[in-house]
């Protein structure tokens, strides 16, 4: 089995990317931002000062919401890392800008709803983007194949953040623009899902070797956002994203579409690749009981401190 270079790869790949960029333009729904901001509840900041109580989206919605929107909101950084894996040539670079174009589609609607809404504290937002796109986002040297397996599970997870975090804003309008994003990154996570899988049957050694280096130390793009752990600490305990819905939403579908039990023709490297993405996988599945466990535990003394104020009070 010859060695492919990078740019081998990317060849051999190219009419697999051509036949996915039309199967995405053909999909595609064209939408505009602006019919999914209610535009009849704007105020001016000046003459209406921004103030917590305006936000009708409950406190653990308006964090995934803003964390979700700074995320979108580094989208150079983004397209600088992907044009650098993929190259700017034929159908590798219209998908790029037409990516980029997308995703930047997504930051103007998320931040105008929250803009009109009053959903967010407009000075804190804007300073926080600044803080990230200044910091910028850089995973150098990762090569086409490690790029393409880190945005097939990136995209679904971000989907399904987008996804959850409309539902627990309980609020239909704002519930509606995060679906529709949702359904833009799940088409996104398509295409590189099956760019990924054409990889498996031209290189399955190194693309096998890709996806367990992308799994086992995943992160989403959003990490240098400021107090981002904490807020991540408080959308997992509200059911948003935590490694439960990571397992089972995220990684465990994404890998069975990769069929990588039926794999042949592995040298050595490839098989022990396999065997620890396997591995890894049971010990995320444990990982998510655990954190499940851990955060049920937490509520119930939660719930037992809130009955004894009660009692107290009422004995009072």
């Amino acid at each position: 089995m010859r060695s492919l270079t990078d740019l081998d790869l990317l060849r051999e790949l190219e009419p697999v990317a051509e036949e996915n960029l039309r199967r995405h333009l053909g999909i595609a729904v064209e939408w505009m931002p602006h019919e999914y901001v209610p535009w009849g509840l704007a105020r001016d900041f000046d003459e209406l000062p921004w103030e917590p109580g305006q936000s009708v989206l409950p406190t653990v919605a308006r964090i995934s919401f803003e964390l979700n929107l700074l995320t979108e909101d580094n989208l150079p950084s983004y397209h600088r890392l992907i044009v650098s894996g993929f190259g700017q040539d034929s159908a590798w670079g219209t998908w790029a800008n037409r990516w980029t174009a997308e995703e930047g589609r997504h930051s103007i609607a998320m931040r105008d709803y929250l803009m009109v809404t009053r959903g967010s504290d407009p000075q804190v937002v804007e300073r926080d983007r600044m803080f990230q796109m200044c910091n910028g986002y850089d995973r150098p040297n990762l090569g086409p194949l490690r790029t393409l397996a880190y945005v097939s599970f990136q995209e679904l997870a971000t989907r399904v953040s987008h996804r959850n975090t409309g539902r627990v804003c309980a609020e239909p309008i704002a519930e509606r623009l995060l679906t529709r994003v949702a359904t833009d990154e799940n088409l996104h996570m398509i295409f590189y899902r099956n760019l990924v899988a054409a990889a498996l049957e031209i290189s399955p050694s190194a693309t096998l070797a890709a996806i367990r280096d992308e799994l086992m130390g995943f992160e989403m793009p959003g990490v240098g956002i400021r107090d981002f752990r904490r807020k991540a600490i408080q959308i997992a305990q509200a059911g948003i994203y935590n490694l439960r819905i990571h397992h089972d939403d995220v990684v465990a579908p994404v890998l069975r579409q990769w069929r990588l039990a039926e794999l042949e023709g592995l040298d050595a490297a490839g098989e022990q690749a396999r065997d620890e993405i396997v591995a890894f996988v049971a010990a995320l599945d444990d990982a998510a009981s655990r954190q499940t466990e851990k955060f049920a535990e937490a509520e119930a003394r939660r719930a037992r401190a809130d009955a004894l104020r009660t009692e107290a009070m009422a004995s009072a």
